[in-house]
């Protein structure tokens, strides 16, 4: 069947909507009833698209309509009655229709109409929540450096939201307490901006340190709309004084280096000697204070300060010059030590062995004399040979033991 020309159409949707309407208020419906229709209730952010089901547990041919919060007349079984390319078919069976609306606009919000056309008609509706996504937080109020002890207020503002977003603030993973959010209306808009306001007493460790400013909302991810801060704490140097060796000794070369941490950059750096004046050969270049050659006298405890705009700092080293002659008979007294030790185990292992071997010579010559014992009575050689071997007759057996 060709579809009706528009004048005759919207004849045909306005004469469909007044039946309709004639026929809700006679419409009975039961929860056991296969030709009840059912939906269910959607959301959806504004841009996305939302499906919208209808569906019947038993069809008599009758044909299902989805109209809008207006009740008009969206699809008539696959039939379109309203000219909206944002709104589509999706599927049409005997028991099931559904259409899709995209581009989804926050005017699209509200209650649909689902319909069956027997006697009486049957309804369903279902309920369209559209969600205003909330725009890209914005910080300001931080322009430039804070000195150290000073205070910071930022204020994070996010706009577009429906319902109202609420704002988070984090340094790092840690969560921080801002003022509460401040929610405001939009004229002629059902959409809601937020701003939230933190103020931090910085410290040194807060420099260079990003605060997160974030938006919790039903339409987004955790952690899908955020912005950082970068924070700038002016801060006076911290000093530490690196020696060249951990062994200074006399007669060589030999520096300290004055590390200063601070921001600005250090400036200036200056070195003394605490309870004296600098060593005659100690020259200082900036950061590093050199020892041409180490004496005994440049002993003592030396000082560096560091300055910059904020203020100044200051380290100190204790410098102990090693005596090499020194250091060297104490080298010698532990080789000596050493050699004395291997010594002493040569000589317990030489020990050992002299025992040993004359344990084994002694069991020796045992063995020998039990093999000539009977030769001791023989008058002559040759009869001490024949003893030995068991040969004289009228001998005695020779009886041998095993031990």
């Amino acid at each position: 069947m060709a579809f009706p020309s528009a004048p005759s159409a919207l004849w045909s949707v306005s004469l469909l909507t007044a039946l309709f309407a004639a026929a809700v208020h006679s419409n009975i419906v039961y929860d056991d009833d296969p030709l009840q229709p059912v939906t269910s209730d959607e959301t959806v952010s504004v841009g996305g698209t939302v499906t919208l089901t209808c569906r019947v547990a038993e069809s008599d041919n009758s044909s299902l309509q989805w109209s809008n919060t207006a009740q008009q007349t969206l699809y008539f079984g696959e039939k379109r009655a309203l000219r909206d390319n944002r709104i589509q078919l999706h599927r049409s069976t005997a028991t099931e229709l559904s259409i899709t609306i995209a581009e989804v606009l926050l005017s699209d919000e509200g209650e649909y109409t689902c319909s069956i056309f027997t006697m009486p008609v049957r309804t369903a509706r279902a309920t369209v929540t559209v969600l205003g996504v909330p725009g890209k937080p914005q910080i300001s109020g931080f322009e430039s450096a804070v000195p150290e002890g000073g205070k910071v207020t930022l204020t994070c503002t996010s706009t577009g939201s429906k319902p109202p977003a609420k704002l988070r603030w984090f340094r790092g993973n840690q969560e921080l307490e801002g003022r509460p959010n401040v929610v405001e209306s939009v004229p002629d808009d059902p959409t809601y901006n937020v701003s939230s306001e933190l103020t931090l007493e910085v410290s040194r460790s807060d420099d260079k340190a990003l605060i997160t400013c974030a938006v919790d909302h039903p339409s987004l991810a955790p952690g899908d709309k955020r912005s950082e801060q970068a924070l700038r704490v002016l801060y006076s140097p911290d000093v530490e004084i690196v020696p060249e060796s951990d062994l200074p000794r006399e007669g060589e070369k030999f520096h300290l280096k004055c590390l200063g941490n601070g921001n600005p950059e250090p400036t200036s750096y200056s070195w003394q000697k605490k309870d004296g004046e600098l060593p005659p050969l100690a020259k200082v270049d900036g950061a590093f204070l050199h020892f041409e050659m180490l004496n005994k006298s440049d002993n003592g405890v030396y000082l560096c300060h560091a300055d910059n705009v904020i203020g100044s700092s200051q380290a100190e080293y204790t410098l102990l010059v090693q005596d090499p002659t020194a250091m060297s008979t104490s080298s010698g007294v532990d080789h000596a030590v050493i050699g004395g030790v291997v010594a002493v185990i040569v000589f317990i292992l030489l020990c050992l062995l002299i025992v040993l071997g004359r344990y084994l010579i002694r069991h020796k010559g045992t063995y020998l004399t039990h093999e000539a014992k009977g030769s001791d009575d023989a008058p002559d050689a040759d009869t001490a040979i024949i003893n030995a071997e068991g040969g004289h007759s009228g001998a005695e057996d020779k009886k041998e033991y095993f031990i």
